[in-house]
């Protein structure tokens, strides 16, 4: 594999909005709105946080008023409920390609759509640049991909913006010279609503940490909880170990679910568990001391960016091997914790990573699974826990835990809208007097308000 870290692009965190194209308004006020459709991958909530980000980007810096219209993102909706969108629609799940792209032609022409913004989600990208909708694309892992998915991807996009990258292999630069419209950016991630507090850059003992799961549920993945049910009651024995006083467990987990695996936390170890809001996410890790996270890639650049000391959990998925091994080498401390053998090894996960990504989540998936069995569980969670300690006190120890995010930028969300407020630019504005959108369409979608 050869480190490749991609030109870094203009900086527009300063840049003001583009002047209004010819025929605009001088105000926004009598406007009519600008209708953009927003959709991301229903793979745990890492494209719904980059969309939060990118939607108050687009609010803060666009001269026009905008419209939100979602697609699918049904796991993810609850992270963008601040952001105002009018209206979500439902689209058919695993079915044909074709009869998903009719759905989303059907609700261009319901709801005029004018461009969009598509995260991870590459049919629902192609789905609209075939019903004429110019869109933009947000691919936050160019690093993954190889020749196997190339059939999902959308190359053809007015503009595929890719995140940069801490490494790219040498497979991946062929698929990314396929792109027709390949402009970088750096990391789309959220801020917090208040500026934290400095944090001392001597090493801490941790009193206080935030156990991060994330949205859990994938596509080809039959049962979503056999992850926590192994990793929970490790990080919760491993935290009372080490001595950190309180936690909170967040993710996509259900009330009961939690309850159970929180039970048995160690003595002397205070928990709450519950789901957070991208806000109240991105609060609670300003204000922890250290985070333990399912390796996300977002979730590691937004504590990057606030220098929050971060250990890796054994990943979820073929990503999260090489999010751990970015984030360990960006911030020059080996914190991340590896599944045992039993479990699955990664380089053989890595092996089958040739025949596209579906493949290498196979093997990933079926590990997890039978080492949740009754038989293997004892085991793995002993591995684990014991990862976890030793992860916790070398983190303790210090690093350059703004590594990551420095690496790669944080502008990232303020230049995909650029992007999206310059393809606007090319296109006509919306005429006067649309018809107003039907509350209903055809079957196999529904609306929501």
């Amino acid at each position: 594999m050869q480190g490749v870290r991609p030109p870094d692009p203009p900086d527009v965190r300063e840049k003001p909005a583009p002047a209004p194209a010819p025929g605009a308004p001088a105000t926004t006020t009598a406007a009519e709105p600008v209708t953009v459709a927003v959709a991301g991958a229903e793979f745990g909530w890492g494209s719904s946080g980059k969309l939060s980000a990118v939607l108050a980007a687009l609010r803060e810096c666009s001269a026009r008023p905008l419209r939100f219209v979602g697609l699918a993102s049904g796991l993810g909706r609850p992270l963008l409920a601040r952001h105002g969108v009018d209206r979500w629609y439902d689209l058919p799940a695993g079915g044909p390609a074709g009869e998903s792209a009719d759905a989303v032609a059907k609700v261009v022409e319901a709801e005029r759509i004018d461009a969009a913004v598509v995260v991870l989600d590459g049919p629902a990208a192609m789905a609209l640049e075939a019903a004429g909708v110019p869109t933009v694309f947000v691919d936050s892992l160019p690093f993954l991909w190889t020749e196997g998915d190339l059939p999902d991807l959308p190359l053809k996009v007015s503009v595929y913006c890719a995140q940069q990258c801490v490494e790219l292999p040498q497979e991946c630069l062929g698929v990314l010279a396929s792109v027709r419209e390949l402009r970088w950016v750096e990391a789309v991630i959220g801020a917090p609503p208040d500026p934290p507090a400095p944090r001392l850059s001597r090493p801490q003992p941790f009193r206080s940490a935030l156990v991060n799961l994330g949205g859990l549920r994938a596509p080809g993945l039959a049962d979503w909880t056999r992850y926590p049910e192994i990793v929970v009651p490790a990080v919760l024995e491993a935290l009372a170990t080490y001595g950190v006083d309180e936690a909170h467990v967040a993710g996509n987990l259900p009330v009961d679910l939690a309850e159970r695996l929180c039970a048995a936390s160690g003595a002397g170890l205070r928990v709450t568990a519950g789901p957070l809001s991208h806000g109240e996410f991105l609060h609670r890790l300003a204000a922890c001391d250290v985070l333990l996270t399912s390796p996300g890639l977002t979730t590691l650049l937004e504590a990057g960016s606030l220098s929050v000391p971060t250990v890796c959990l054994p990943p979820q998925n073929l990503s999260q091997i090489f999010n751990g091994r970015f984030h360990s080498r960006a911030v020059l401390a080996d914190v991340r914790v590896v599944w045992p053998p039993s479990v699955f090894a990664e380089s053989e996960v890595l092996a089958h990573r040739a025949q596209g990504e579906d493949a290498a989540l196979r093997v990933i998936y079926g590990g997890i699974t039978a080492a949740a069995g009754a038989r293997e569980a004892p085991g793995s969670l002993t591995a684990v826990r014991e990862g976890v300690l030793e992860a916790l006190r070398r983190a303790s120890e210090g690093a350059v835990w703004g590594g990551l995010a420095a690496h790669v930028g944080i502008g990232g969300a303020a230049q995909v809208a650029d992007a999206l407020l310059g393809v606007l630019d090319r296109e006509p504005l919306p005429g006067p007097a649309r018809p107003p959108a039907p509350r209903t369409l055809q079957e196999g979608i529904d609306v929501h308000d």
